[in-house]
């Protein structure tokens, strides 16, 4: 029987990019996004290319959504394996503007759907069997480049996937005993429909227009390009397969070299 992965916000841009790459490698693929039409969508072009698919509404922020989405995906394909947390959000936030409001919808969207998800996978994991040393669940959590070096204008945001960073090194280290492994992946700057968002929102912040704000973003990319999701779902696919058992707690940058570490 194939493997089980859920992705997270599964449904556009990096998210989907992932659900067809990790398709295409095998895995049967529950796409989990609040939008059930663009998940179906994307589960029935995975399927009409011979692939395993299910879509299924899920409010990441939402405990209870999240728990109910991984217990449905597990009844009904009889094995979960693999957590992607892709979903988030990424408005530009400038010190002076931030409300409660931004804090709370920021942070319950993109650090406690980290904490929902693994508490969720992780219920599932450990109804299996482990022999010896055998990996037998992965939770690969969406940092960012920015939760590595902060950016300018992007204060919750930046401060939201460093946090990131923290869940899953501390997950790695708890979960590693049960033969679960934990890591996280830093995408730079993606053409997707979230970047053209944040481009727009730290052009206004900082008065300027929008190619002064992407040009914040690509300036630095040493391969000089942008990055397409589909490079994303590339380093996404390796930490999900098993040339990756021997890795956790780790963040892995597919940012173009944007910063070297």
């Amino acid at each position: 029987m194939a493997k089980t992965v859920m992705v997270t916000g599964g449904a556009q841009g990096i998210g989907e990019a992932i659900s067809k790459r990790l398709a295409k490698d095998g895995f049967t693929v529950v796409i989990a996004d609040l939008n059930l039409q663009k998940a179906e969508a994307v589960a029935e072009t995975i399927k009409s290319l011979g692939g395993q698919a299910l879509a299924v509404q899920t409010d990441v922020s939402d405990r209870a959504s999240f728990f109910s989405a991984v217990r449905t995906a597990a009844e009904r394909l009889g094995r979960f394996d693999v957590l992607v947390n892709n979903a988030g959000i990424a408005p530009g936030t400038p010190i002076e503007t931030v409300t409660a409001e931004d804090f709370d919808q920021i942070f319950r969207i993109n650090v406690a759907s980290i904490v929902w998800g693994t508490q969720a996978a992780l219920e599932q994991f450990e109804k299996k069997e482990r022999q010896g040393t055998e990996i037998i669940g992965k939770i690969i959590n969406a940092s960012s480049q920015g939760g590595v070096v902060g950016n300018a204008g992007a204060f919750l945001y930046s401060g939201s996937k460093f946090a990131v960073r923290g869940l899953t090194q501390v997950a790695a280290k708890d979960l590693a005993a049960k033969g679960i492994t934990v890591n996280a992946y830093a995408p730079g700057t993606v053409k997707t429909p979230m970047l053209l968002s944040a481009v727009n929102d730290i052009a206004q912040a900082n008065n300027q227009d929008e190619e002064w704000a992407l040009q914040q973003f690509s300036q630095n990319i040493t391969l000089g390009r942008l990055s397409e999701p589909e490079d994303v779902a590339a380093g996404v696919a390796f930490l999900a397969g098993s040339d990756s058992d021997y890795m956790t707690g780790q963040t892995l940058e597919i940012d173009g070299g944007m910063q070297f570490h």
